[in-house]
């Protein structure tokens, strides 16, 4: 069980570490400052139906009350202890897990903590000035949990950098607080979360596409060596599920409205369906690509010296290690990336150790994959014959092999004149971003919904889809 009745939530025992305790009751303050400056714009006094863990068990750790979102009960939560865990991969394989850094890994170790860290707060800056055009109250109370959750999970990365890193992770911790998304002077370390999250399409397809790069990294970060990370992120995974929930459903109900004025006005002119206020699959299409492609670069190169000895290190695995039959070392195994040559994608065989993060952004790409299959049921039940699919990888790329390439969402390679020619084929046009900006009005009469998403089949924790999930006062 969690103990509220300490002025820091958490399971950790902090009472018994004084020194750790202070230490955190004074960022606390600068945390709470930073949600007033950065948190959901103009929220403070509402009353929302939100969940809050009151355990670490799988089975029962959810509890649903209406919270104003500056009295939530942020904490410290890991997940149980594996007992006498041994590490399972690289070169330290066999070993015991460590509870405390090893000096050798301390700056990686921190950096990596710091890099996940940094992504927490920056979504919820991004998505800061969505509640002002909410679609319904239930979509409204869903953002309002996932920015909750999000300012949990900074917590969680600063109590192991207080924890276990000194004065280094104590200033680290501040830093978290002081960067901003989309700063000039201070921007948020990785590049998706400088983007800007406009509106709900938006929102959506980034809690279905970069939300889920945020599941496989704590996937891949809870294969750790070193034991408090690894209990860190398996209790942040079972909140990043709701996230990824959010955006899946969001996009569905977006879909399934618009098949319906499909079929209502028995048409699919782009043109008519915009003027019927809603978006047009197409324009979905072109969210979907523009998402995918920003999110694929945060798995990084596809060859990475760096990723290959976060994992000979142990500090680092793969997606389900356990489940994996090899060695576990990978010395000897080869892994097949994409690469362009000679005007033309090529298959490449290198070793495994350095093509993790290849290895990593395939897993998400089929997980992606999976979700989209589940998009497509829609169309297909209401006769629209109209089908989604994500773009090649190499599509729309800054970062590895891809970078200098120009490629169509099916992968044929191109001149960079055609490529400027036709990207907005496949990209949101100024003009697409307009037009959804247009419909994002506020509605938040219990029960209804904006006319360009769908209600969803049922609400949250059993309530009805009409339940009151947010109280203004």
């Amino acid at each position: 069980m969690i103990n509220y009745s300490e002025r820091i939530p958490n399971n950790v025992d902090l009472s018994g570490n004084r020194t750790l305790q202070r230490a955190l009751e004074q960022w606390q303050p600068s945390f709470r400052q930073w949600w007033d400056d950065m948190g959901p714009d103009g929220s403070s006094n509402y009353d929302v139906y939100l969940r809050t863990a009151v355990s670490v068990d799988p089975k029962g750790w959810a509890h649903f009350d209406y919270v104003k979102m500056p009295d939530y009960r942020w904490g410290i939560f890991l997940a149980p202890s594996a007992g006498d865990r041994k590490i399972h991969f690289g070169e330290h394989k066999g070993e015991p897990v460590w509870q405390d850094v090893p000096g050798e890994y301390r700056s990686t170790l921190r950096r990596i903590i710091v890099t996940q860290g940094d992504t927490e707060p920056a979504s919820v800056e991004q998505q800061r000035h969505l509640g002002l055009t909410a679609p319904s109250l239930y979509d409204l109370r869903n953002l309002f949990q996932v920015n909750v959750e999000e300012g949990r999970h900074l917590w969680a990365m600063t109590y192991l950098l207080h924890a276990h890193f000194g004065r280094d992770g104590r200033e680290e911790g501040e830093a978290l607080l002081e960067r901003r998304a989309g700063d000039a002077d201070n921007p948020r370390i990785l590049t998706a979360f400088n983007e800007k999250t406009p509106d709900w399409l938006s929102f959506f397809m980034f809690t279905f596409i970069t939300d889920r790069d945020g599941k496989f990294q704590l996937a891949a970060l809870a294969e750790s060596a070193f034991e408090p990370l690894v209990r860190t992120c398996r209790f942040m995974l079972t909140e990043e599920a709701h996230h990824m929930f959010v955006g899946e459903s969001g996009v569905a109900r977006i879909i399934q409205r618009t098949c319906e004025v499909m079929r209502d006005l028995k048409t699919d002119d782009p043109v008519k369906l915009r003027a019927a206020g809603v978006i047009d699959l197409p324009t979905l299409q072109k969210y979907l690509n523009f998402h995918y492609s920003v999110t694929g670069d945060l798995f990084g190169a596809e060859v990475s010296s760096n990723a290959a000895t976060y994992y000979t290190n142990g500090l680092k695995g793969r997606f389900e290690e356990g489940k994996l039959d090899d060695d576990h070392t990978l010395h000897d195994d080869e892994y097949t990336i994409l690469d362009v040559a000679d005007e033309r994608i090529v298959e490449r065989h290198v070793p495994a150790l350095s093509a993790l993060n290849e290895r990593l952004r395939d897993d998400w790409i089929r997980d992606v994959q999976a979700g989209v299959d589940r998009w497509n049921r829609i169309p297909a039940r209401l006769g629209v014959d109209f089908r989604f699919k994500p773009p090649h990888k190499g599509f729309h790329r800054r970062i590895g092999l891809f970078a200098g390439a120009h490629l169509s969402p099916e992968g044929e390679l191109m001149s960079e004149a055609e490529w400027t020619r036709r990207h907005l084929e496949w990209l949101p046009t100024e003009a697409d971003r307009l037009f959804v900006h247009s419909l994002m009005s506020r509605c938040l009469e219990p029960g209804k919904f904006a006319n360009w998403i769908a209600p969803p089949a049922r609400g949250i924790n059993n309530q009805p889809v009409e339940f009151e999930y947010v109280r203004f006062n």
